[in-house]
């Protein structure tokens, strides 16, 4: 029987025991899963005890008072190191509900995709939402993958969801990895572990770029897995305890800008010595995790196919873009009516594709409708070349979309 080593990192979570039960109950075989929790809990929390699994021998359960953990990644790797020889791994946050079978259906797509040659495939993607008060009810039903959102000012990247195209019939080649899902080869806990001294951000493009470097594949599962919790509204997280978490936090960015080259910076052979064990590969390169996905870290640039989200792989002839970034002034009169829900702020290339989207929420219109001047000015940027009009189309629900209005830049 195929085993599955389950990582769950959890803090102070009331979804911890429902993810666990709707985890063991979805499952094809239960009894091939070695599940291993870094149960990160308070004394005031009465609802946060796992007593019940303590005596199942599937279950690994890592005893940490909240005010001991040092973050996410630090707990992850607590994890990895109970790692014992399972074929299959799946990380997942504390806060999930599953399609029935998603154990089979996981190993089921890795299998078909050894098939076609792929070594190491690795399943990742960020999941459709649920929410816990409304489960089942208010679910989403479409399989997502991840998109390119920004760079921040630190240098790291984040990411957005998007909804995978319904007609597709098998995984789906992907630029990113995602820490609250990723299904693959049970080595990869010994072959990229995460890096302790991690808190948060920067976590998911160096182990992605670290996963490619060793050989893995990065595809989005094209079925319904499971489901993910976005919020965690009105819950205790690791942030809201640890008053410092920021300076874990800026570590966090300094070894991301180390490790990939962002702005051209160079780690020193000193601060090379602190990333063994949690260093890139050998299989691969950094340059060619860029080429591969149309991203470039030296210049925070990326390719026309990564800003328009085309499924990759880049070639070594694209061409790499540096950040548009320009001022828009926009004006009462650009809205018919008071009540619109939010307006969207579109730039097009000359081929009328949509290469960034960015939302003006509802407060921000009233703001404007209320103020004394005649128009704002809104600064807008994103990764990609000079798009060839910028497009502003409010809508409100009572009445649809309204007046689409349309500049040349």
């Amino acid at each position: 029987m195929d085993t599955i080593f389950i990582q769950i990192a959890s803090y102070r979570d009331p979804e911890l025991l429902p993810t666990i039960e709707d985890l063991l109950c979805n499952a094809s075989n239960p009894a091939a899963l070695k599940i291993c929790i870094a149960h990160q809990h308070s004394k005031e929390d009465a609802w946060d005890v796992l007593s019940q699994y303590a005596n199942d021998d599937r279950f690994i359960i890592i005893d940490i008072p909240h005010e001991e953990s040092l973050g996410a990644c630090w707990a992850r790797n607590q994890i990895q190191q109970h790692y014992s020889g399972e074929k299959y791994t799946l990380q997942i946050d504390s806060h999930h509900r599953f399609v029935k079978g998603w154990d089979t259906s996981c190993v089921d797509m890795i299998e078909s995709l050894q098939l076609k040659g792929y070594k190491k495939p690795l399943l990742t993607g960020y999941m459709p939402a649920y929410i816990p008060n409304e489960y089942p009810l208010g679910k989403e039903d479409k399989p997502c993958g991840m998109s390119f959102d920004k760079f921040t000012s630190e240098g790291v990247v984040f990411f957005l969801p998007y909804y995978l195209d319904e007609s597709i019939t098998e995984p789906v080649p992907a630029r990113f990895y995602s820490a609250h899902f990723a299904f693959t080869l049970g080595l990869f806990c010994e072959e990229v572990k995460h890096d302790p001294s991690f808190y948060f951000h920067g976590e998911e493009i160096t182990i992605g770029v670290r996963a490619y470097t060793w050989g893995y594949d990065l595809f989005h599962p094209h079925k319904m897995v499971c489901w993910h919790e976005y919020t965690r509204e009105n819950r205790t997280k690791h942030w809201d305890d640890d008053k410092e978490w920021h300076l874990k936090n800026d570590v966090a960015h300094a070894r991301t800008r180390q490790l990939l080259g962002v702005d051209g910076e160079v780690c020193s052979p000193c601060n090379k010595n602190t990333f063994k064990g949690y260093d890139v590969g050998e299989d691969r390169s950094i340059a060619d995790y860029e080429i591969y996905s149309g991203i470039r870290f030296k210049d925070r640039s990326l390719t026309e196919n990564c800003s328009l989200n085309k499924v990759p792989p880049g070639n070594s002839n694209e061409i790499y873009f540096l950040k548009f970034k320009d001022s828009f002034e926009i004006r009462k009169d650009f809205f018919k009516d008071e009540n619109y829900d939010f307006a969207a702020f579109i730039f097009e290339n000359k081929n009328g594709n949509s290469v960034y989207r960015e939302d003006l929420s509802r407060d921000m219109i009233r703001d404007l409708l209320n103020g004394s001047e005649e128009s704002v000015s809104v600064v807008k940027e994103y990764n990609g070349s000079t798009p060839y009009k910028w497009i502003l189309w409010p809508y409100s629900s009572s009445s649809g979309w309204g007046e689409k209005i349309e500049t040349r830049i």
